[in-house]
């Protein structure tokens, strides 16, 4: 391309094509002193002279149009191919695009961002020096392709202060002979990169003597030959990428949670800051059981004067796991709300939504869903027996929130205590508690759940100490196999990890 528009340009000058080929195929051919015409000629006032392009151009001693064309098109041809080259625009850690700055990058902390890099690198056909410090290998990329493979001599220890520096840097110099100061040795073929640090050949003494094998002082060492011909090979401004074996994220992975939790979805996160110390597909919108009754419990708070007592019919004795309830009994929606929580009462839930309508209750279930955030969540029925009652993990996250913060007599009755209030002491003796928590001293409150469809169901809250501070954690898991042991191993990791 360099040469089709000297070629272009000189026949535009009247130039003929054996002139042409004699200039541009011979180094003899080319103008002696072309380069010091060019530097009297710009000192030289220019003087006010009607011509055309063509004109101008054809007037010019052809020695010195071609020496002008030539630099004209260097210098446009350099920046062209340095900005191919080094004008780097990567994703940042945050999937964001950013120039690529030298030095200091918060992104470079992330490990797998070398290998990253080196893949943008290629993918982008930038020429660029890869130094792997681990199989001491240096490798030079020509347009995203390796043409030079060297072995790697010598590295600065391990641990040492003179460790070689891992990261991403650049070519800063070029230097045929470097004469160390400090080690009172020259280096062939240099090639700084990062302060103190160089690529170059083996060192020698002013005597000529090589140095002794070993570590360097954390330059990185080719043997002289190899130096010359990556020095020949490279351009100042290179990027050079050096990582070694502890900078590549390596194929061990933690399996603490994903092999001992049989939940397909779960969530563990901090009800006041919301930090998420765990979580699987927990967007994902599956049956979630029993734990609808947290929400029956809320509705019923609100939109019913627990005082109300009423009467027991045969159509609310609905199956559920203890039966306790009778035709023609009368009770209070507070006493009704231990059963609901603490033994998953269908026969409860049912009682409670009867007073409004089980229609109009349901209703208002799904308007205080979607009033605190629970946008992928959809009841059908007080109790969670339908398929149809559905949400995520993240949805019941919300509604822990909302229950933790609003309405935590619901989590004390899901424990089992009763409430300081005017509505006195629970007239059901003898409940059971399903809660699998309830003697845990951080356990807060919360719900089980179990249906063929959703499978075992649990949103337990804790308060834990950290920091001087009393954190409110909840753990939700949802189609598990196993609740207890799963919301076991979640709060455990939350302890232990945190």
């Amino acid at each position: 391309m360099q040469e089709y528009f000297i070629r272009q340009a000189l026949l535009d000058a009247g130039w003929d094509k054996d002139e042409i080929d004699n200039a541009l195929g011979s180094e003899e051919a080319w103008p002696q002193g072309a380069r010091r015409d060019i530097k009297s000629e710009i000192t030289l006032k220019p003087k006010r002279v009607s011509l055309s392009k063509k004109h101008f151009i054809s007037s010019l001693p052809k020695s010195l149009l071609l020496t002008l064309v030539v630099a004209a098109i260097g210098v446009a041809t350099m920046f062209f191919y340095q900005n191919k080259k080094y004008e780097i625009v990567l994703s940042d850690g945050n999937g964001e695009l950013a120039s690529f700055n030298y030095g200091s990058w918060p992104a470079l902390e992330d490990t797998a961002f070398f290998e990253k890099v080196k893949q943008e690198f290629i993918d982008e056909k930038i020429s660029f020096v890869e130094t792997d410090l681990s199989a001491m290998l240096l490798r030079v990329y020509k347009d995203g392709k390796v043409i030079k493979e060297v072995p790697i001599v010598s590295k600065g220890n391990e641990g040492s202060w003179w460790e070689t520096p891992a990261g991403l840097y650049k070519i800063e110099g070029k230097e045929a002979d470097h004469f160390s100061s400090f080690g009172q040795v020259h280096m062939p073929w240099s090639m700084p990169f990062q302060g103190n640090f160089f690529i170059h050949g083996w060192p020698y003494y002013n005597n000529g003597e090589p140095v002794a094998p070993g570590y360097s002082g954390g330059c990185i060492r080719l043997s002289t030959e190899d130096a010359k011909s990556v020095f020949d090979l490279v351009e100042v401004d290179t990027p050079v990428l050096v990582y070694e074996k502890d900078f590549i994220k390596d194929s061990f992975e933690y399996k603490l949670l994903e092999n001992k939790i049989s939940a397909s979805n779960y969530l563990t996160a901090d009800l006041g800051n919301n930090f998420v110390f765990a979580q699987r597909e927990s967007d994902k919108q599956v049956p979630i059981a029993s734990l609808t009754k947290l929400m029956t419990a809320i509705v019923a708070s609100e939109y019913i004067n627990i005082e109300k007592e009423i009467t027991i019919t045969g159509d609310m004795l609905v199956q559920t796991s203890i039966p306790r309830l009778y035709a023609g009994q009368r009770i209070s929606v507070f006493n009704l709300l231990y059963p609901l929580l603490m033994e998953s009462s269908n026969e409860a839930g049912t009682a409670i939504a009867a007073i409004l309508g089980t229609n109009r209750f349901v209703g208002l279930m799904n308007e205080k869903a979607k009033a605190i955030g629970m946008n992928d969540t959809n009841f059908v029925d007080p109790n969670g027996s339908g398929a149809e009652n559905v949400s995520t993990a993240s949805d019941l996250f919300q509604l822990a929130k909302y229950i933790y913060n609003n309405r935590s007599f619901i989590l004390d009755m899901s424990r089992g205590e009763a409430t300081q209030s005017v509505y006195g002491q629970p007239i059901l003796y003898g409940l059971q508690n399903f809660n699998v928590f309830v003697n845990d001293q951080d356990f807060v409150g919360g719900k089980v759940g179990i249906t063929n469809a959703a499978g075992e169901t649990i949103l337990s809250v804790f308060e834990i100490e950290r920091a001087g501070e009393t954190r409110p954690v909840v753990v939700i898991a949802l189609g598990s196999d196993n609740r207890t042991k799963d919301a076991t191993t979640l709060i455990d990791y939350v302890r232990s990890s945190y």
